[in-house]
């Protein structure tokens, strides 16, 4: 199910107010329907890790296709007032609203795909006042689910192959954050989620045990963990750390035996609090011992990647991994910080001007152009990334320059296989492109991460995965920006 579906009314509004005020400035001004280039991109990968996985992009799709104002969105415009108290928006303006029909072309990286800083996950290119009114939208969408799934295929790495389950609702930032990030964590490698809604939309597996409070309703704890494996006989996994973990453990082994007696098979522990590392090696001897060696070891209690890496490191017995609050939120980066820039706008005699954005620090200094980024492979594994302009040629051989050090190239050989990551997504507001169900993303992201070189994905100063500019596109902004600069300083002189 897609967004327009969860929410059941439009999303045209889903937006900061500064856009509609400029975009009735680029209707008053007769500037609304002048073609523009935006992109979409971040300046830091999350997490202070190697790599991002792009996520969202299947939302921003659906919002594009729904993309209207209605009668009570054009009525909530025309109630609001100025300072002098008159109507902020024109009714020449609603007027052109109420007509308005999405008629932008769209360009993005697919779901699932490793991508790097000052890459455009997306690019538009359309009506200025159009692509104006999609900043905000878009990037509440890319921004969150790209941060969610990047932290989720980070927990995989570290999990190594164990089971990871997300657990986070409860801790979520709402309804819809505890959604959305439900989604992009099956992206980024989850195995399956707690949130039965998400279940329900979106086709993940869900799974649970129990809370303490069910251990709490019963005299004894045993009677607590006998009575669960009545109801489900076959799907039992007890939470033993209601009063005494290795006590607990020893109680659920004795509800095994009883369950193993009558055909039945306990399926798993839970540990939720306490030194997991001792507490899981210890459980897995009781276990063992009993002869229970496939009952599984299941830890949650604000896991993350670096508590689960040295977990192992001591050699933790734990097989599956319920990870939440630090999941879903995003605990140690709460917001991915992506961008979205005019890159480019045409002209009344059909040129393009580009565009760029000056900053006093050189990483926020945009890039002007009709972006895309063009990825080298030396055999399975990624080589490099090229953001080239497609109005300029290239060669299939061409040199990139390092975006904030000219005196650092790289050419890549002429055998070097190539990919360009921007594929189409909308052509004149009409769908060209499809997006495939969930599984097969979490499919391209386990793919993507692996063929990433393994200095790229430590979590502990990861290398610098190579991306720079094409060389005529880093000559075009550094004479741009020389441009800007004389033309500021003769204003001030």
């Amino acid at each position: 199910m897609n967004i327009s579906q969860r929410y059941q009314l439009s999303l045209a509004l889903l937006t900061d107010m500064y856009q509609l005020t400029m975009a009735q400035g680029y209707w008053k001004k007769g500037m609304a329907e002048q073609e523009a280039v935006f992109h979409l991109y971040f300046r830091n990968n999350p997490f202070k890790g190697g790599y991002t996985v792009c996520a969202g992009l299947a939302d921003a799709i659906d919002l594009l296709l729904h993309f209207r104002f209605t009668e009570e969105d054009l009525a909530y415009l025309r109630s609001l007032k100025g300072s002098q108290n008159q109507q902020l928006f024109e009714e020449g303006f609603l007027d052109h609203l109420r007509q308005l029909s999405f008629s932008c072309d769209v360009d993005a990286v697919p779901e699932g795909t490793v991508i790097f800083p000052n890459e455009p996950l997306l690019r538009i290119k359309g009506p200025i006042l159009q692509c104006q009114l999609l900043e905000t939208p878009l990037l509440t969408i890319l921004n969150f689910q790209t941060l969610i799934a990047t932290k989720a295929a980070r927990v995989v790495d570290a999990a190594q192959g164990d089971n990871v389950l997300e657990f986070g609702m409860r801790r979520a930032q709402g309804p819809d954050g505890a959604l959305s990030a439900a989604r992009a964590a099956f992206i980024g490698g989850v195995g399956a989620t707690s949130n039965m809604l998400a279940g329900q939309l979106f086709n993940i597996p869900v799974k649970g045990t129990h809370a303490h409070s069910w251990v709490m309703s019963f005299d004894q704890e045993q009677e607590a963990f006998s009575a669960y494996a009545d109801v489900f006989p076959h799907d039992s996994v007890f939470l033993v750390d209601t009063y005494n973990t290795l006590e607990g453990i020893r109680k659920a082994i004795e509800v095994a035996q009883k369950m193993r007696e009558n055909g039945q098979e306990l399926k798993g522990i839970r540990l939720d609090s306490g030194d997991l590392a001792y507490l899981s090696i210890e459980g897995r001897k009781l276990l063992d011992e009993a002869g229970f060696p496939q009952v599984s070891i299941l830890a949650s209690n604000d896991l993350d990647e670096h508590l689960i890496q040295s977990l192992k490191l001591q050699g933790a017995r734990i097989d599956t991994w319920g990870i939440g609050t630090k999941l879903v939120t995003a605990y140690d980066q709460p917001a991915l910080g992506g961008v979205y820039k005019l890159a480019a706008f045409r002209q009344a005699d059909g040129e393009w001007e580009y565009k760029l954005k000056l900053s006093e620090q050189l990483i926020k200094v945009s890039t002007p152009g009709i972006l895309q980024v063009r990825r080298f492979y030396k055999g399975d594994v990624m080589v490099g990334d090229m953001i080239y302009s497609e109005p300029l040629q290239i060669n299939a051989s061409s040199t990139m320059v390092h975006p904030n050090d000219p005196t650092q190239r790289k050419s890549f050989a002429r055998d070097c296989v190539q990919e360009d990551l921007l594929v189409p997504v909308f052509r004149n507001g009409e769908a060209v492109y499809t997006s495939p169900d969930l599984r097969a993303i979490q499919q391209r992201t386990r793919e993507q991460v692996g063929r990433l070189h393994e200095t790229y994905r430590r979590f502990l100063n990861p290398h610098i995965y190579k991306v720079g500019l094409e060389e005529q596109l880093h000559e075009m902004k550094m004479n741009l920006i020389i441009a800007l600069r004389k033309t500021e300083q003769a204003k001030e002189s």
